[in-house]
């Protein structure tokens, strides 16, 4: 018998605490392990005295000084004739604490874990281990129309070569069942009911004090990818451009940034993280946030040139998304985004945050000012005052309207469908929860 970076070996229970940061270091780095009371270090077994009490001190201490709770076995064994105690313990729920601080196991050493390696420790195992957690989702959860729809993708791009079958036959070619259990990341991508969901919202301004619209979207990856670009492109200017006789629409921002950076900030969240994803749509900007701290020791600029390597959070999810080409290939995202804003003249900005990573489009700059006169040329007196509230304000009522521009509610509602019927204005949402837009492309 000889120590190693799974087993402990201890004289005598004297040696308790020492015996209990053991434990600590060895879950911490193996998850599993052993320890024998009565045992030299150099494997020489000598017994020691054990009694009721003694299982039961061991059992009280271990409950007592380590955090989060374990449930080892402990039980009374012979060694050579003479007595000892045995424990087995494992945990997944890593770090672990002994007497309240974290140790890792080095070699047959219990070393202490300062804070900063604390925090790499944390995220290397979140980035590890997460995707590998079998989920509480069972295969019958899982979207078949989905998992079929993507595999048809993935034939045309010729990234797969197998049809679809059976959706667990798929998901095991696919590497994402353990022992006939969905994977977390089959969760995410597959299922319905996850724990990844998109808060979008349209602000009045250039800050969050007043809000438009909010919606929360929920799903799999695929779907939120969907619904989240398609809130974009409806709350974003476009602008007609003709050539020989044919009618373009172009985007303010372009679309395959908007949807490079949406892949990445789903690809790349941080799922143990409740907090979820979000688009925020100001007057002046767009930004898609994602609750994952971009990799340590790198800065967004590095991957401008496209030679730095990705660094990937969730590696089952982004081998998923590239199979079916919704990423073109690892570590390109952040290129692909500067690339293409560069090339349409849109000033994009990437910025790590202490809470994860942000994506900010700054909008063209067809200010407000300059949209409202392009738009007021025309209209009558009364119009002009409509438009010019409206513009103060995307969710006054009639009502008010009436009020300020002096004439009735009737005569109001006859002048918004005439702005309407133009293309000048329109209406966003219900009655009660929706808000007035005033068309940017006339």
């Amino acid at each position: 018998m000889k120590e190693s970076e799974i087993l402990e070996l201890k004289k005598s229970t004297s040696e308790l605490k020492e015996g209990i940061i053991s434990i600590v270091s060895i879950l911490n780095k193996h998850q599993k392990g052993e320890l024998y009371f009565g045992v030299k270090n150099n494997g020489e077994v000598v017994g020691q005295d054990v009694t009721e009490k003694t299982i039961r001190d061991i059992s009280k201490s271990i409950s007592d000084n380590i955090e989060p709770k374990i449930f080892p076995k402990i039980k009374e064994i012979s060694l050579e004739g003479k007595k000892c105690v045995h424990i087995e313990f494992s945990g997944e729920n890593v770090p672990y604490y002994a007497f309240g601080r974290p140790h890792i196991r080095v070699g047959d050493e219990d070393k202490k874990l300062s804070s900063q390696e604390l925090e790499k420790f944390i995220l290397k195992k979140k980035k590890v281990c997460w995707e590998e957690g079998i989920s509480e989702r069972k295969i019958e959860d899982v979207n078949e129309e989905a998992l079929r729809s993507f595999i048809g993708r993935a034939n045309t791009v010729k990234r797969i070569n197998f049809k679809f079958t059976n959706v667990k036959s798929i998901l095991n070619k696919l590497e994402l069942l353990k022992e006939n259990k969905l994977l977390k990341a089959a969760e995410v991508l597959f299922c319905e009911k996850n724990p990844s969901e998109v808060q979008a919202a349209i602000f009045a301004g250039t800050d969050k004090l007043t809000f438009l619209d909010i919606k929360q979207f929920k799903g799999n990856i695929f779907n939120l990818l969907e619904q989240s670009e398609s809130y974009i492109k409806e709350h974003i200017n476009w602008r007609a451009e003709l050539k020989e006789r044919v009618r373009k629409e172009i985007p303010e921002i372009p679309i395959r940034a908007i949807t490079e950076a949406l892949v990445n900030s789903l690809c790349h969240r941080d799922y143990e993280n409740r907090k979820g994803n979000e688009v925020a749509i100001f007057k002046d900007r767009v930004e898609i946030y994602n609750p994952g701290l971009f990799p340590e020791g790198y800065d967004p600029k590095d991957f401008f040139s496209g030679t730095e390597r990705s660094i990937l959070r969730n590696p089952f999810i982004a081998n998923t998304l590239y199979l079916s080409k919704d990423i073109e290939r690892w570590g390109s995202g952040i290129k692909r985004i500067h690339d293409a804003c560069k090339e349409e003249n849109v000033k994009v900005e990437f910025k790590k945050l202490k809470s994860g990573f942000l994506v900010v489009f700054y909008r063209k700059e067809e200010g407000p000012k300059r949209v409202l006169k392009k738009v007021l040329k025309g209209l009558t007196v009364n119009q002009k005052k409509i438009i010019q509230e409206i513009e103060k304000n995307p969710k006054i009522t009639s009502e008010k309207l009436a009020e300020i521009v002096g004439i009735s509610a009737r005569k109001i509602r006859e002048n918004i469908k005439k702005l309407k019927d133009e293309g000048i204005v329109k209406r966003v949402g219900g009655r009660k929860e929706g808000y007035w837009e005033i068309t940017k492309n006339n």
